[in-house]
């Protein structure tokens, strides 16, 4: 497993179990698809293959976007916030990036919109 480069890991503020959220957004429109959560290591995979990897909070491990599900995400860039406590990973979505079969996660429920 490849390490995480120790200029990297020094910039992150983490949460209190190790993660930091990821917002995930769409190369070219610049649509947001969704959140998820990395750790050190998930974030040196990602890094190392160019494949998004996450950790999962419900079942305590390591995820690979799309490798079950074949709705894979290719990683065009990844950013850091200027606070160090959130990345923004720019990728290349195949299929819907939501579980629920959704294009991105933000789909279903708007809970406001100005103006009506």
């Amino acid at each position: 497993m490849p390490d995480l480069d120790p200029a990297v890991a020094a910039r992150l503020t983490r949460t209190a179990d190790g993660l930091v959220p990821a917002v995930v957004q769409q190369h070219g429109s610049g649509e947001v698809l969704m959140l998820a959560w990395l750790d050190d290591e998930a974030l040196a995979r990602t890094l190392a293959t160019g494949r998004a990897t996450y950790w999962s909070r419900s079942r305590q491990e390591h995820w690979v976007k799309g490798e079950t599900s074949g709705h894979r995400q290719w990683v065009r860039e990844v950013r850091l916030d200027c606070d160090g406590d959130t990345l923004l990973l720019v990728v290349d979505q195949e299929g819907a990036a939501c579980h629920t079969g959704d294009a991105t996660c933000f789909d279903a429920d708007l809970v406001w919109r100005a103006g009506g």
